[in-house]
């Protein structure tokens, strides 16, 4: 079998590289935003730190020798579903954060004149509503707002396991949610209701919005036959 017909491996975005001159400043500035620090390592003249944002897969790591450059500026984004929220908590600890931006041209795109436009995008689109700062190095962050990710967007798992604890909680909450369905409507089976619930939550969809679906979906199925 050619290898490229193989089933391909699982890969996730796991560390993004940041050389720094100041490991300290750095990492203070990152646990301001709340970031959990994963690991911070001095052997010899190496200094690193390890920090990752709240309930990404994804880490950064900033220290004084990890890249061939001193210093090393990079601009990465990181993925929101509330652009107005990620602002003022931003703000509240005390990072100097633009005001709501969408590009003139599409997401990301600097090639025409004046490429930021002030507000959200007008079609208030997943991926075209920003807002950006910098970090204590000039890194330029961007703040993408996601409400829904496009199809396509994400990953499949193959995996026959899985986080048991993360599964035990979304059945707690898909309960809680189907109980007052349970309770204003007549005999359903309730995994009728389960299963369009949780597959809004997996793609992306919050908590309010799966249970719409999952009341849209029952509707249609008890709907009398004409």
């Amino acid at each position: 079998m050619n290898e490229l017909d193989k089933p391909q491996p699982d890969m996730k975005l796991e560390v993004v590289l940041m050389g720094t001159s100041d490991v300290d400043r750095m990492k203070t500035f990152f646990e301001k935003l709340g970031w959990r620090v994963d690991i911070d390592v001095a052997v010899g003249d190496f200094r690193g730190a390890q920090l990752t944002p709240h309930n990404s897969e994804a880490s950064i790591i900033v220290g004084n020798s990890i890249t061939s450059a001193k210093h090393c500026s990079s601009q990465l984004v990181l993925a929101v579903k509330d652009i107005d929220a990620a602002r003022n908590d931003l703000i509240a600890r005390g990072v100097d954060v633009s005001e709501v931006f969408h590009f003139a041209a599409g997401p990301f795109n600097t090639t025409v004149p004046n490429p930021r436009v002030a507000g959200r995008d007008p079609e208030n689109r997943p991926y075209f509503t920003f807002v950006s700062f910098e970090d204590p190095d000039g890194n330029n962050w961007l703040v993408q707002e996601i409400k829904m990710r496009a199809p396509g967007r994400e990953w499949k798992s193959t995996a026959q396991g899985g986080d048991v604890a993360a599964l035990a909680d979304l059945l707690r909450e898909t309960a809680e949610h189907h109980d007052h369905f349970e309770k204003t409507h007549g005999e359903h089976q309730w995994s009728d209701w389960y299963a369009p619930y949780l597959n809004a939550r997996q793609n992306g969809s919050n908590p309010d919005e799966a249970a719409a679906a999952a009341d849209r979906h029952m509707e249609e199925l008890l709907a009398p036959v004409r």
